[in-house]
């Protein structure tokens, strides 16, 4: 994550943290996939509609993660301008676990989840977000 990104995310932390708490990993992530089929749907409806003048496509909403060593905060991205809009949950570390990575052309995911519940979180990664990837999956163990 570029500074332009990274220090208004980190000022949207800093009040939420606790004493002693630190950053470890801040990234830029989608946290459900637009399916081709869903794009390719909404693409054709929306030319039709529109007599061919226009074609819409859906696009998942960026989030921020920012990973401490107790804690994951998810805000809500601005995709126009570089900066949290919104905080939308907190989840602490203690007990989740991770699926396998599963690597594709464009992205990469995993699913991170509590070992005891069976609902979980996809985080699926850009291309230019294997790093912090890799810094987040280090970070939480993998599901048995």
């Amino acid at each position: 994550m570029n500074g332009r990104r990274r220090r208004p995310l980190l000022a949207a932390v800093d009040p939420l943290l606790e004493p002693g708490e630190r950053v470890e990993v801040t990234t830029i992530v989608n946290l459900r996939s637009v399916t081709v089929r869903r794009t390719a749907a909404f693409a054709a409806a929306s030319a039709v509609l529109s007599g061919g003048a226009a074609a819409v496509i859906p696009a998942p909403v960026p989030m921020y993660p920012a990973m401490t060593d107790r804690r994951i905060f998810v805000f809500r991205a601005n995709p126009t301008f570089a900066r949290p809009e919104e905080h939308l949950m907190t989840i602490p570390r203690a007990g989740l676990v991770r699926s396998e990575i599963k690597e594709r052309v464009l992205n990469s995911s995993f699913v991170v989840s509590s070992a005891d519940s069976e609902q979980g979180l996809r985080i699926i990664f850009p291309l230019v977000g294997r790093k912090e990837r890799n810094e987040v999956a280090a970070a939480l163990p993998l599901a048995a």
